[in-house]
């Protein structure tokens, strides 16, 4: 994949997103301060939703609105928290303006068709389809059709309904996908995680794979890079002291901070396959074990347990000759310490 000219796949860093959802808490200036603090704290790409309580639910008093399946938003209207929750449209420009000023990648996950084509407006470098969306196929025919790259998380998924979702997606031309092992609850056990998922995802759809993550750690998001997530997303907020409906659930600017740190040194010691020695090693490799004389002889002494020894450090002849050595004839006499070479002796 490429976003935003920041090429993603093995080998490269791994593409981390900051997510903005909520934690504006309804003001614009903070919201262009939170994007701020992403870029500082080491994000690859901003990503914000663009909705309307009237695009994602229905403005309704019945029971089925009502949530009430112990989350942290129990007892609320789904189309009152939205309306809370949301990033008003008119706020877009000035966020693109911004992300152009940052030098950052911005990008939306949109609900629906109109945000889609508001989001189109802006050229966003590619979508987002959330958890609750994959099962929309309307809304997945729509993003791709825009031939933008996307990002899908998979939470609550099975493995039928994801297979259904990129089949979709694939139909409509749309090649550059990437998946995010996704567990949708908020916040989410970190025991709940399952991140092995994630590289069975890439070579079951042969994608980009990464983590979509609601844990409350930074540790989780290094765990998934060690097995080979190439992207991350984790919700950023200044403070979970805030009053927004996403804040309990996010991480501070400095565990931000943290966690990218702590992917970039994952990535430092991944490597690649390599069997070669690094120049540490070749400095150390002096100090191996090797053959060595150990009790004094005389010319004419056999070599034997009693005078030969394996130790360190590794001027001798290799351990693994040991047996080849014992029983031969010292052709000289030898002091304790001196290595043993093929010189030293003979079959008589």
């Amino acid at each position: 994949m490429n976003i935003g000219g920041i090429e993603i796949k093995d080998q490269h860093p791994t593409f981390v997103i900051a997510e903005l959802s909520a934690n504006h808490n309804g003001s614009l200036d903070d919201a262009i301060a939170l994007m701020e603090t992403a870029k500082a704290s080491g994000a690859d790409a901003i990503k914000i939703q663009t909705y309307k309580a009237d695009t994602i639910t229905l403005k309704s008093n019945r029971p089925e609105f009502q949530i009430n399946s112990g989350t942290m938003w129990d007892g609320r209207n789904l189309y009152d928290l939205y309306d809370e929750a949301h990033t008003p449209w008119d706020w877009h420009e000035a966020l693109f303006s911004k992300a152009s000023d940052l030098e950052i990648p911005l990008f939306s996950t949109p609900f629906d068709d109109t945000a889609v084509e508001l989001l189109e407006r802006f050229d966003p470098p590619a979508y987002k389809i959330a958890s609750f969306e994959l099962i929309d196929h309307g809304l997945l025919r729509t993003v791709a059709r825009t031939g933008k790259p996307i990002i899908m998380s998979t939470g609550m998924a099975t493995l039928g309904e994801i297979e259904e979702a990129v089949s979709v997606i694939r139909e409509e031309g749309c090649e550059s996908l990437c998946l995010l092992k996704c567990t949708s609850s908020y916040p989410a056990p970190i025991e709940e995680a399952n991140l092995r998922t994630i590289p069975h995802l890439a070579e079951t759809f042969d994608v980009v794979a990464g983590l979509s993550d609601h844990t409350l750690t930074e540790v989780v998001p290094i765990g998934a890079v060690a097995i080979g997530a190439r992207v991350i997303e984790k919700h950023l907020t200044q403070s979970r002291d805030l009053p927004g409906p996403d804040s309990a659930f996010s991480i501070e600017p400095a565990e931000f901070r943290s966690m990218v740190d702590g992917i970039r040194t994952v990535e430092a010691a991944l490597g690649g396959v390599d069997y070669s020695l690094t120049d540490g090693e070749k400095a150390s490799v002096k100090y191996r074990r090797s053959l060595f004389v150990s009790a004094d002889m005389k010319k004419g002494d056999k070599f034997s347990a009693t005078n030969i020894k394996s130790v360190r450090p590794g001027h001798g002849l290799p351990p693994k000759f040991l047996p080849e050595v014992i029983g031969k004839t010292a052709v000289a006499d030898y002091e304790v310490g001196t290595p043993l070479s093929w010189e030293m002796m003979s079959d008589s």
